[in-house]
């Protein structure tokens, strides 16, 4: 087991040991090892010329590139900690996150300076704008050159933070979770000490994520891809089409993304069994997965597939659903696995008492890679982590052989009459449908019955279905009091950069 469990340390170690390996293919770009630590050195060498302090928060507004790991490199060799911004947020969210953070130096790409010269009272004393091939010279490369590129040691160990990513706001606005050095290290390490085979990364590997890594997942895997030294295939920002031609012409051969990408990636008419060829595994996670399109990706991808259960607090993933239960027919494919090595899952209810397997409650987890904090905000961090356990906004249950059925987002239920109704267990009937290719269940206020369950409903294709005959497909599949008494029909569901569909939009619209 490697020693070197700091990204500054493990940075080192590549440069010395695989220093012509290639760390990073960004649109052609290539950058190895050696050049992704004397280029991530010089950046750390640049932040701290600027005055910057260990712990002082660096913000960086733009899309992925290979600077953006550098970057992130930079913060960990300088003891800075990085502060990513989705650039889909609003200005007054990405107000929000500059104020919340305090950051002292903000990176931000030309495209987005029209957000940042409506936030000039909020933004850092130093802004550093991004080469872009619209913007090829004066910004980041300039900045950083003529800096030094010999190591630092910021004396910073795997429990410091070094990412602050801001959660996607689903209610109120975003908070920061606040990630260690060894949300990075821990999954890896436990399912080596564990023994466990499929969850492998190797330096011969191509490694592909479809989430940002402006996102905690997206990071999270690049991070994984670069402590095993394999060779990370950064796209700008997700586009089925692109993801597919990277995968074929970049040889791609394992991937992470959400079940919304990898429906949007089997449309596209270049998936063929020989574009996937390359591919050894893909992980997928962030949402529910349709059976049916499990089914098509069980068929098609000719590889093997995987499950993870995570959040932005718990720094790494929480439960697997390994390759050996991916088989048709298996009853565990709508579950999410067992913990992770090294991991505990309970059930408990409203009062924090454990429940047995079978009974529906809130999931906690026990996890060590799980966040330091919410940032400035210790009563939030207090509710979240209690005793060593991250209370997780899902509802779900275990099996007799603890396997964890993830039902809903505790805040997603519907209560009819009293009677608690998960979304998820609706959707996955509805996708039962032949003319369904995936829909989206609410509650919706009622005068008589408090709440009334809406289904918002995207067709396959061509064919179709009346509300009444989805009513009638359901009877008997579920309980008459889940069935939607609402049903609307539209192209596309709304949903955030990670893929999950925004349910507070669609109640917005009831």
């Amino acid at each position: 087991m490697n020693n070197a469990q700091t990204l500054t340390a493990r940075s080192a170690e590549h440069a010395r040991r695989r220093p012509d390996h290639l760390a990073i293919v960004c649109e052609g770009r290539e950058v190895t090892y050696a050049e992704l630590h004397r280029r991530s050195n010089q950046t750390a060498h640049a932040l701290l010329a600027e005055g910057l302090r260990a712990g002082a928060r660096v913000a960086y507004l733009g899309r992925e590139s290979e600077h953006y790991f550098e970057i992130a490199l930079g913060c960990a060799k300088s003891g800075t900690v990085l502060v990513p911004i989705n650039w889909r947020l609003t200005a007054r969210e990405v107000d929000h996150v500059l104020r919340d953070s305090k950051a002292e130096l903000l990176f931000i790409e030309r495209g987005f300076r029209p957000v940042a010269d409506r936030l000039q009272a909020v933004l850092p004393g130093t802004v550093v704008e991004m080469d872009t091939p619209e913007s090829p010279a004066g910004g980041f490369l300039e900045w950083r050159a003529g800096h030094p590129d010999a190591d630092l040691d910021p004396g910073t160990g795997r429990d410091d933070a070094v990412v602050q990513m801001y959660t996607s706001g689903t209610t109120g606005l975003p908070k920061g979770v606040v990630l260690a050095h060894r949300a990075y290290f821990t999954l890896v390490e436990e399912m080596e000490r564990a023994g466990v085979d499929w969850f492998d990364y190797y330096p011969g590997d191509r490694s592909m994520s479809c989430f940002s890594g402006l996102h905690s997942a997206g990071m999270g895997w690049f991070m994984f891809g670069f402590a095993a030294g394999c060779t990370n295939v950064v796209m700008r920002m997700f586009v089925a089409e692109e993801a597919v031609e990277r995968i074929r012409e970049d040889g791609v051969t394992i991937v992470f993304a959400a079940p919304a990408m990898l429906r949007m990636m089997l449309a596209e008419p270049d998936a063929t069994r020989e574009a996937f060829r390359s591919l050894r595994k893909v992980t997928y996670g962030g949402s529910a997965i349709a059976p049916s399109l499990l089914a098509q990706c069980m068929e098609r991808l000719d590889c093997d597939l995987a499950q993870m259960y995570a959040a932005a607090e718990s720094g790494s993933g929480v439960t697997c659903l390994p390759p050996a239960e991916h088989r048709p027919g298996n009853p565990r494919l709508s579950s999410v696995g067992l913990p992770c090595p090294g991991n505990e899952v309970r059930i408990v209810d409203s009062a924090g008492e454990a429940l047995p397997a079978g009974q529906v409650g809130q999931i906690h987890a026990r996890n060590p890679g799980n966040f330091i904090e919410y940032w400035n905000q210790p009563e939030a961090t207090r509710k979240a982590l209690v005793d060593g356990w991250l209370c997780m906004p899902d509802a779900g249950y275990l099996d007799d052989e603890g396997y964890l059925f993830v039902l809903d987002r505790l805040d997603d239920a519907i209560i009819v009459a009293g009677q608690n109704i998960y979304p998820a267990e609706v959707e996955a009937a509805l996708a039962e449908h032949p003319a369904v290719a995936e829909s989206a269940v609410v509650g919706v206020p009622d005068q008589r019955w408090g709440q009334a369950v809406k289904a918002v409903i995207v067709f396959d294709g061509d064919r179709r279905a009346t509300a009444r005959d989805l009513m009638v497909f359901l009877r008997g599949r579920i309980a008459d009091f889940k069935i939607p008494t609402q049903f609307h029909f539209v192209d596309d569901l709304p949903r955030n950069p990670t893929g999950k569909v925004l349910r507070r939009m669609l109640r917005a619209d009831a």
